[in-house]
């Protein structure tokens, strides 16, 4: 079944709704906020700090997004101030083991990356140099 619905979509084309379904998964808060809620339900504050350097702004987004595709549950609790508490949802719990292996593959990988950075940018600093010292010829 899942194989016949696979061949029904394309995300190499524009119109493809899938792109909205990878836009929301693989966007960093979402990851990290499906991480978060592995272990079990969080209050809004907790996730904030659990995760970082994510706004209240970018949080509250996302957690709507998510919560409008399904992938977590917002739980309101009559109290003074409201209390509220995101769960994942079985579909967000499908995501899980997923995440975690991008996360272990960023885990095991950063050092190649930041190595392949430094190589990038050591490659741009004498692409400079040398294209500056070829103009400064030709301008004399």
């Amino acid at each position: 079944m899942a194989e016949q619905r696979a061949v029904r979509w394309n995300m190499m084309k524009a119109a493809c709704p899938t792109r909205q379904v990878i836009d929301r998964i693989a966007n960093k808060w979402t990851m990290m906020v499906i991480l978060s809620l592995e272990e079990g339900t969080l209050r809004f504050s907790e996730l904030r700090g659990r995760i970082e350097g994510v706004s209240q702004k970018m949080l509250t987004q996302t957690l709507r997004g998510m919560e409008s595709d399904g992938l977590i549950e917002r739980t309101v609790y009559p109290t003074v101030p409201v209390t509220v508490e995101y769960t994942l949802t079985e579909l967000g719990a499908s995501l899980s083991s997923t995440m975690d292996v991008v996360r272990q593959w960023a885990y095991g990988h950063i050092g190649d990356i930041e190595a392949a950075r430094q190589d990038y940018v050591q490659r741009a600093d004498e692409s400079d140099a040398s294209e500056n010292s070829a103009n400064a010829v030709r301008a004399s």
